[in-house]
């Protein structure tokens, strides 16, 4: 994985401040997601093999992850999303966490993944 952004860094600071529960287990799932996201964005990209570890590795830790039920399937369809395995998936798949994460996690998680998704557009057009 890659060196941490500052949304990855903000996620993780909320990580840290949450209580056990389902908003702790909501921001974690949420990291990991951005954290594979911002891997997408990369130049030159990681290798299709890389991709795909990545992408189970991810699918089999959220599966054990208790977060609510509209993060759950926000972060199902970000699963499915990153599947493609482009930057522009990645930045569709995170622009679509933000609400859930607003409502399940708070304000400051959800401008976290709006700056995480503003910069992986960023990249695309790059």
């Amino acid at each position: 994985m890659t060196a941490w952004t500052g949304p990855t860094t903000t996620l993780v600071t909320l990580l840290s401040s949450a209580v056990r529960g389902p908003r702790r287990e909501g921001a974690y799932a949420v990291w990991l997601v951005a954290r594979v996201a911002h891997d997408l964005t990369l130049l030159p990209p990681i290798s299709e093999r890389a991709r795909r570890r990545r992408l189970d590795a991810l699918a089999h830790r959220l599966s054990s992850l208790t977060v609510t039920p509209p993060l759950r399937r926000a972060l199902a369809g970000a699963l499915a999303t990153l599947a493609d395995g482009t930057p522009e998936a990645a930045a569709v798949a995170l622009h679509h966490l933000i609400a859930p994460v607003r409502e399940g996690i708070g304000t400051e998680a959800a401008e976290a993944v709006a700056q995480a998704a503003r910069s992986a557009r960023a990249a695309t057009r790059a």
